[in-house]
C-alpha cells in the first residue's frame, strides 16, 4: 500500500490527455504508413519484391525511386509505429497504478479503467481458426481463436489483406517472425518460424481476416 502510494506520488505528471495526444500520434504514423503502402499498391510491388529482373537488371517497368522512397520509410514508420505503442503501454501503466491508489482512498474511477483496456490492446486485423498438430504454428504456441494484432513487419495500423502476412511468410523461410496475438483479453508475444514440415504450407495453421 505504502509503495502504490509513492508510485502514485511519481506518476503525477501522467494525465489521460497525454494519453490522448500520444494515441493521435499513434494513428497519424499508421495513416502514413498505409499511404506509403498505397504507394508501393500502385507500382504492383509488396515490400519485399525485388526491384532487378531475371537477369539482375534494375526493373524497368516500375518507379525505382519512389519505391525505395516508400519502403525506407515504411520501415523508419514502423519502428517510430513501436516505440509510441510502448509510450502508450507505460503511460497508461502509470495512470493505472495512480488510479488504483486512488481507488484505495475512493471507489471512483472504474470509467477509465475500461478505456485503459481498449487502449492498451489494438484491434486485431487476423484470427487464427485452425492449427495442425506438430506444425511450426503449433510448436510457437499459437492456438484457434488467437486473434492477431502483429504478425511480423504486419501489424494493425497496415494490414491490407491476406496476402500481407502471406509475402512475409514466404520471404520469412528459416527466419524467427514476431507474433503477438490477444488471448482471453491478454496480450502474449511468440515467435514463429516459418519453414518447411511434414504439413502443408511453412506455418501449418489458418489465419481469416477480421473485418472491422
Amino acid at each position: 500500500m505504502k509503495m502504490t502510494e509513492e508510485n502514485s506520488a511519481g506518476n503525477s505528471e501522467i494525465t489521460m490527455d497525454d494519453v490522448k495526444n500520444l494515441i493521435k500520434k499513434k494513428d497519424d504514423i499508421e495513416e502514413q504508413i498505409k499511404a506509403y503502402y498505397d504507394v508501393l499498391e500502385d507500382q504492383g510491388v509488396g515490400v519485399e519484391d525485388p526491384l532487378v529482373d531475371a537477369e539482375g537488371f534494375p526493373r524497368a517497368d516500375v518507379n525505382l525511386y519512389q519505391i525505395r522512397q516508400a519502403r525506407h520509410s515504411i520501415s523508419c514508420l514502423q519502428n517510430d509505429h513501436k516505440a509510441i505503442m510502448e509510450e502508450i503501454e507505460e503511460a497508461l501503466h502509470k495512470l493505472h497504478a495512480r488510479e488504483k491508489a486512488k481507488r484505495e482512498e475512493d471507489e471512483a474511477g472504474g470509467e477509465e479503467d475500461t478505456m485503459e483496456l481498449q487502449v492498451t490492446l489494438p484491434p486485431p486485423f487476423a484470427r487464427v481458426d485452425a492449427v495442425s498438430q506438430g506444425s511450426p504454428a503449433c510448436g510457437a504456441g499459437l492456438k484457434v481463436g488467437d486473434e492477431v494484432i502483429e504478425f511480423g513487419s504486419v501489424n494493425t495500423g497496415n494490414f491490407q489483406n491476406l496476402q500481407n502476412i502471406a509475402s512475409v511468410v514466404q520471404h520469412s523461410e528459416g527466419k524467427p517472425l514476431r507474433v503477438t496475438v490477444i488471448r482471453d483479453g491478454q496480450k502474449a508475444n511468440m515467435s514463429l518460424t516459418p519453414k518447411r514440415w511434414s504439413g502443408r504450407g511453412l506455418l501449418g495453421c489458418n489465419i481469416v481476416p477480421i473485418h472491422r
